[in-house]
């Protein structure tokens, strides 16, 4: 099963935020034997959110998709998945009472009383507003809830609420794929040769195990490092294992120099 990533925010595109969410997704996969297979980072614009979230949704794979849930009018994501399903936005009777007793309890933090009936807490029921159909993703953080739809989950861009929403998802939804295939990563830094020398072998290694992948990753080096190419070996443990001896075994009989990291 493939785990995809959305990430939402002109903010991010022009560099006015650094995305924290990419590598703490990487990590939280990584951590119940999972991986991520691809991501995207995307504008706040809806046409496009709407696309992409068509394309995802025919697919199989499960998805997270951080941002654009709030209430502002440069929050879209909500709309999109409604429109990219053909579905209408409805009210969601727990994530409105939800809302509701988030204001409720912010009013009494202050040593206020809750208008529930005014223009601002009415305009922060939108928050609930999802795809009909849609079903609720806790928040722990202050309460207001992000959603699901076919195998897709939609939570604020805050790393505060994201990070513990994401990982309640994997923990209720997704514990019988934990740590299914114990996998392996190999590698040795091969000095001054050229990746096209190298390239017959790398073929012919994933060949030979259909449960490897090899990887090559060339550096033109520093003052303080030659030039090198770290190539190694990721996947099934069994087959990695193997596959990473063969590989040393190809490398000395290449006579090119090596060392393993």
């Amino acid at each position: 099963m493939a785990f995809g990533l959305i990430i939402i925010g002109d903010e991010i595109l022009s560099g006015r935020r650094v995305d924290q969410h990419f590598p703490k997704v990487v990590q939280m996969l990584a951590a119940r034997g999972l991986q991520l297979t691809w991501a995207e980072v995307l504008p706040d614009d809806p046409a496009r959110i709407t696309a992409t979230l068509k394309r995802t949704f025919a697919s199989d794979d499960v998805v997270f998709c951080c941002g654009g849930i709030g209430a502002t009018p440069d929050d879209h994501t909500r709309q999109a998945a409604a429109d990219a399903l053909g579905k209408p936005l409805v009210l969601h009777a727990q994530g409105k009472l939800n809302i509701q007793q988030r204001i409720v309890q912010m009013a009494q933090e202050a040593g206020q009383s809750a208008d529930l009936e005014t223009a601002e807490n009415l305009h922060r029921l939108k928050m609930a507003e999802f795809a009909e159909g849609a079903a609720l993703i806790p928040n722990p953080y202050n309460n207001i809830a992000g959603f699901a739809l076919h195998q897709h989950y939609f939570v604020p861009g805050f790393p505060v609420m994201a990070w513990p929403m994401l990982e309640w998802v994997l923990d209720n939804h997704y514990a019988d794929l934990f740590n299914r295939e114990s996998r392996m990563e190999r590698s040795v830094l091969v000095y001054e040769a050229a990746e096209s020398a190298l390239t017959p072998l790398m073929v012919a290694i994933e060949q030979q195990y259909p449960r490897v992948k090899v990887f090559s990753l060339p550096s033109v080096g520093d003052a303080n490092t030659r030039r090198h190419i770290e190539l190694g070996v990721k996947g099934e443990v069994v087959q990695t294992a193997a596959a990473f001896e063969q590989l040393c075994d190809e490398l000395r009989k290449l006579n090119v120099e090596f060392s393993n990291i």
